[in-house]
């Protein structure tokens, strides 16, 4: 059934509750609300932050009184906030980033937080990044879109809090609002046993929805997204000529919600997450919409980038963006300042008493047969870094499948890696998993190669397949490393233990819950 609109853009109107239309068409706002694009966004010029840099997330926040789009927003008592999604700050044991989105602005936006679902009695103040996206034709109108956060720091590790979000007008604490309350957990101070969960490529609908479900009983400490989160940008190519619809954001931020508002949703940039319409790098949207570790990487060159560690693992993302061969739109955009940064993070995780294990993620695969294969970009610039610095586990998507290599040294099998094997990088070289089956149309592999995983196992053969070289041509290979195939929807479960003989567990899931692959990583054994 069409929606009418009455006096309310369609695209508008869809979004609002028949409440808050309500509300919007009785103020009849006075005057057009000042909005802040995204491309000031990518500046640093974020409404209600009266110039607070983005990098710095623990910074105090400015009044949000200041905000041009609050001072003329409806009465807040009609607008209800949704898409929660937490992440981590630089220090996961003590620093925790809640954002949120809101259909219209908002006054005075806040979070109430607490060791008590009834006693939210700590309240910290938010800030509103407001994105404006232009009509790019007549089917796709202009969108207005509020993006809130709040930064909590000074937290107590292994603690679990309560929180609620809310503005002038809706407050979580009051008892209409409090279904809304919503917990986390804080990194413990010393290692101890844990699980975080992976996948990329997830886009909106019933698949991304069945493995999130899974996912969540999993009870992960934390979710590594390695790119291509909603396909607002359908086509990919980091090109204002691609196809984009902002509101897919609601909806996955909607989709995602029951997941992320417990969960720490770590991600990362994808080529479809390349929005062009926003700021020349297309990272605009991105600034606006998550609040992600700041680890002494400018995120306004490439918000995807960033450290941190919980537990015995080290974790860094990546922004592959910046480095593909296949995908060139942002190719060299850091200038190489982020294969140096990684050099140096790596160095400093690898250095560290307390860091077990690195785990690096990030969307181009490095070593996959699927339909865009290996980006020859990621294995000039990164791959002798992993080596060097003996990388445990590298998370990719990009291509649509599961797939796991068996350890990989001087890009050859250092060590066969069979389905219930463990490797040590220490001796063996690197393991890198294609984790791509996060919910959106799935690939295949090469034409005769049969799937191979727990359960049915193909004889293992070599594999015809290729690199993308920096001259956008496929360069024909033929290899040995693919050791686990699996067509079908997917995601990383894996389990950290520290202690003596610490280990990661790492198992492949489908939505069902079966396991389609499992192996094991130790160091020096």
């Amino acid at each position: 059934m069409d929606i009418p609109d009455f006096g309310i853009r369609p695209d508008l109107a869809r979004r609002l509750s028949m409440a808050e239309q309500y509300e919007y068409l009785r103020t009849r706002l006075s005057r057009r609300r000042t909005l802040v694009t995204a491309g000031a966004v990518a500046s640093g010029l974020l409404t209600g932050c009266s110039g607070r840099d983005v990098r710095s997330a623990s910074a105090p926040a400015a009044s949000p009184a200041a905000s041009p789009a609050a001072s003329s927003a409806v009465s807040g008592s009609v607008v209800a906030p949704f898409g929660r999604h937490l992440a981590f700050g630089a220090d996961p044991m003590r620093q925790m980033r809640i954002s949120w989105q809101v259909p219209l602005a908002v006054r005075r936006p806040f979070v109430r937080v607490g060791l008590r679902p009834d006693d939210l009695g700590r309240r910290v103040e938010a800030e509103v990044r407001d994105l404006a996206t232009p009509a790019l034709d007549d089917v796709r109108p202009a969108a207005e879109q509020y993006y809130v956060h709040a930064a909590l720091d000074g937290l107590r590790p292994g603690t679990t809090y309560y929180y609620g979000v809310g503005h002038q007008g809706f407050d979580p604490a009051a008892p209409a609002h409090r279904a809304t309350i919503a917990s986390f957990r804080t990194a413990p101070a010393a290692p101890e046993r844990f699980t975080f969960t992976a996948f990329g490529d997830q886009g909106v609908g019933a698949e991304a929805v069945a493995n999130n479900r899974v996912l969540l009983r999993q009870d992960p400490a934390f979710h590594l997204h390695a790119g291509d989160i909603c396909y607002a940008n359908d086509k990919g190519r980091g090109e204002k000529s691609d196809l984009y619809d902002a509101t897919q954001w609601d909806r996955f931020l909607k989709q995602t919600e029951p997941v992320a508002r417990s969960v720490p949703w770590m991600v990362t940039t994808g080529n479809h997450d390349m929005e062009a319409w926003y700021s020349p790098d297309g990272y605009g949207g991105q600034l606006a919409r998550f609040s992600l570790p700041d680890s002494g990487f400018d995120p306004r060159t490439a918000p995807g980038v960033y450290s941190f560690t919980y537990g015995n693992v080290g974790v860094v993302a990546l922004d592959a963006n910046d480095v593909s061969y296949e995908l060139p739109a942002n190719l060299g955009v850091t200038e190489g300042r982020q294969t140096r940064w990684l050099a140096r993070k790596l160095a400093q995780l690898r250095a560290a008493p307390e860091v077990d294990f690195v785990v690096v993620f990030f969307h181009h695969c490095a070593y996959s047969t699927s339909t865009h294969a290996s980006d020859g970009g990621v294995r000039a610039e990164w791959v002798p870094l992993f080596a060097r610095h003996q990388v445990d586990l590298v998370i990719n998507g990009h291509n649509h499948v599961y797939e796991r290599t068996d350890a990989i040294k001087g890009g050859e099998v250092g060590r066969p890696v069979p389905v219930g094997e463990w490797t040590d990088p220490t001796r063996d070289g690197t393991v890198y998993v294609t984790a791509g089956g996060g919910g959106k149309e799935l690939y295949g592999f090469p034409a005769g190669v049969p799937e191979s995983h727990e359960g049915r196992t193909a004889r293992d053969e070599p594999v015809d397949s290729f690199r993308w070289t920096r001259s956008r041509d496929r360069k024909a290979e033929t290899v040995q490393w693919s050791r686990v195939r699996y067509r079908g929807f997917s995601f990383l479960s894996v389990e950290a233990q520290a202690g003596a003989a610490p280990k990661l567990k790492v198992s492949a899931l489908t939505p069902e819950g079966t396991r389609v692959d499992h192996f094991e990583v130790r160091r020096g054994r």
